[in-house]
C-alpha cells in the first residue's frame, strides 16, 4: 500500500510504498512523488550516482531520514555495480571517517546489518531489489538484482553470507521482491537470454520468445530464493513492472540512465 505522510508546511513530504514484511522491521520503496529533484529525476531521488542535483539529494535524504526517525548517516545505500559483493553494516562501520565508510560501499550489491536503526538499501530503476527479514537472528539485508547480478544468483550468494555472518538459516528468512521490469517488457538479446542459459537456469520457466527474448527476472530471484531454502510461502512479490508504471517508479529504460532511481529500504524498529 501508498503511505501518504503528514505534510508539514516546510517540506514536500516523500510517498513511500510500504511492505507488510514483519511486525519488527519497516520495508518500503520510494516512489517518484513528494521530493525536490526535477526532470528525469523528479521527484524523489536519493542516489548520488546518477546525475541528479546535489542539493535537491541532500533535501532528499532529510525527508527520508525525518520519516524513518534517523540521522543522515544511519541511512545506508551502497555504489551498485551489478556483481555479488556485499558488506555487513556493523558498530565499527561507524566509527569510520564520511571517506572510508563510501569506500567500504564502493563496489557493493547486497547490504546486511543486524543494527536497529538503520536503514539499508539499493537503488533501482528497473532491476529487481530484494528485502530480506531472519527474524530469528534480527537480520536485514537488501540486494540489488539486474540482470547480470541474478545471472551470478546473487540473491542466493547473500543468503549464504547471511549464514556465515549471523548464523541465519534460509527456512527462518522472510522476502519481499520489489518493484522491477516484469517478463512482458524485458527484452533482451541472444546474448543475455545465452548467459541465462549457460548459467543453468530452467529457460522454459524463466523466458518466452516474441520478436526478441523476454525474460522473467522477478521469477528468476525467486526461484533462487526458494532454491537457497527459502519457503515459498515466506516470498512476496510487489507485482509492479516499473516499464509499464514508470508515472510512479522510475525506470531507466523508459526515461533513459540520467533518470532517478527507486530506493527499496529496509530497518529494524
Amino acid at each position: 500500500m501508498i503511505s501518504y505522510l503528514n505534510k508539514n508546511d516546510d517540506m514536500i513530504q516523500p510517498k513511500l510504498f510500504d511492505y507488510d514484511l514483519h511486525k519488527d522491521v519497516v520495508a518500503f520503496s520510494t516512489t517518484r512523488r513528494g521530493g525536490f529533484s526535477t526532470g528525469a529525476y523528479g521527484e524523489f531521488n536519493i542516489n548520488r550516482y546518477c546525475g541528479d542535483d546535489a542539493e535537491a539529494i541532500r533535501k532528499n535524504r532529510a525527508l527520508l531520514c525525518q520519516q524513518l526517525g534517523i540521522s543522515d548517516d544511519r541511512l545506508i545505500m551502497p555504489h551498485q555495480v551489478h556483481l555479488v559483493q556485499s558488506v555487513q553494516i556493523d558498530e565499527a562501520f561507524f566509527a569510520l571517517s564520511e571517506e572510508d565508510r563510501q569506500t567500504r560501499l564502493e563496489g557493493i550489491d547486497a547490504v546486511m546489518t543486524n543494527l536497529s536503526d538503520v536503514c539499508i538499501g539499493v537503488s533501482t530503476a528497473d532491476c529487481i531489489p530484494l528485502l530480506v527479514y531472519d527474524p530469528r537472528q534480527h537480520v536485514v539485508a537488501a540486494i540489488h538484482a539486474g540482470w547480470r547480478g541474478t545471472v551470478q544468483r546473487i540473491a542466493q550468494q547473500t543468503i549464504a553470507d547471511m549464514t556465515t555472518a549471523y548464523g541465519s538459516q534460509p527456512a527462518d528468512l522472510r522476502v519481499q521482491i520489489g518493484p522491477g521490469i516484469s517478463l512482458d517488457s524485458f527484452e533482451v538479446g541472444d546474448e543475455v537470454y545465452d548467459a541465462f542459459a549457460a548459467a543453468g537456469f530452467d529457460m522454459k520457466s524463466i523466458s518466452r520468445r516474441e520478436a526478441k527474448w523476454h525474460i522473467d527476472l522477478p521469477e528468476c530471484n525467486h526461484l533462487q530464493l526458494i532454491a537457497a531454502g527459502v519457503p515459498e510461502a515466506h516470498i512476496s512479490v510487489a507485482d509492479i513492472c516499473t516499464i509499464k508504471q514508470s508515472d510512479t517508479f522510475f525506470s531507466a529504460r523508459r526515461l533513459g540512465i540520467q533518470s532517478g532511481r527507486i530506493f527499496t529500504g529496509i530497518i529494524r524498529k
